[in-house]
């Protein structure tokens, strides 16, 4: 093999020194590297799965408030509705209680219109009953001709008219 130019004991111990090298490579470097690449590589896989949790929390906590923004408005229109309910409620109350107000300021008023017109027709029968009756005194008292008869009730009638003026003063 010398013809070759390859020495078979230098090739024996080149071969030798290759393997305790690729060894002690094995051993010192070539494990730790892996270990370090395993740890990297989990670290990755931690930190993916980390960050799809967080995305699953946030995509949750994002539907949460959400759904509580909904039940605000929600609660906020109820709340509206119930007001404008009361609202509703409250002036039909009052607009009852100012009619049934009003109907009895009528009835009041009807009343008192009532009852002072009855007392004026009582107050022109009283006043007419007494100038028939002072007109009859006067007819009895004296004899009528037609000049008499026509002074005689324009004398009852001017004092009719100023017994009445103060009457009502």
């Amino acid at each position: 093999m010398t013809e070759l130019g390859i020495n078979l004991p230098s090739l024996i111990a080149y071969l030798l020194n290759f393997l305790i090298l690729l060894g002690i490579l094995y051993l010192l470097a070539y494990k730790p590297i892996i270990r370090l690449l395993d740890q990297r590589a989990e670290r990755i896989r931690e930190s993916l799965a980390a960050a799809d949790q967080a995305r699953q929390e946030a995509t949750s906590a994002r539907e949460a408030i959400e759904e509580q923004i909904n039940e605000a408005r929600r609660e906020g229109q109820r709340l509206l509705d119930q007001a404008r309910e009361a609202s509703d409620r409250f002036r039909s109350e009052e607009m009852d209680r100012a009619r049934g107000e009003a109907e009895a300021f009528i009835e009041r008023a009807h009343t008192d219109i009532q009852r002072e017109r009855d007392a004026a027709i009582q107050e022109v029968r009283a006043n007419f009953g007494e100038l028939a009756i002072t007109a009859a005194e006067r007819v009895i008292r004296r004899s009528l001709d037609r000049q008499a008869h026509q002074e005689l009730i324009s004398q009852v009638l001017e004092e009719g008219g100023s017994a009445s003026g103060n009457g009502r003063a």
